[in-house]
């Protein structure tokens, strides 16, 4: 499994949820995608805002996802939860 983590730079939510990732210190790995540089992916993925989590299983299948700022507390939950 991984998290797909769809971003901007102009984000401040985009960068306290980054922050907030590395305090949940999860044991997955997960993939930066800025919205602004792949348009292509964010079309695919049908991305509608930033920030946006994307837990996918290792066929790169979507298991679940979450849009808007989390706090460490939840985004462990939610991965607890689906795993």
């Amino acid at each position: 499994m991984k998290i797909v983590r769809f971003t901007a730079s102009w984000c401040a939510p985009c960068k306290i949820l980054a922050s907030n990732l590395e305090i949940a210190k999860l044991d997955l790995p997960i993939e930066v995608i800025d919205v602004d540089v792949n348009q292509e992916l964010c079309l695919e993925f049908g991305i509608k805002g930033v920030p946006t989590l994307i837990l996918l299983n290792d066929a790169d299948a979507e298991i679940s996802r979450k849009v808007g700022l989390m706090t460490s507390q939840q985004i462990k939950e939610w991965i607890d939860s689906k795993i």
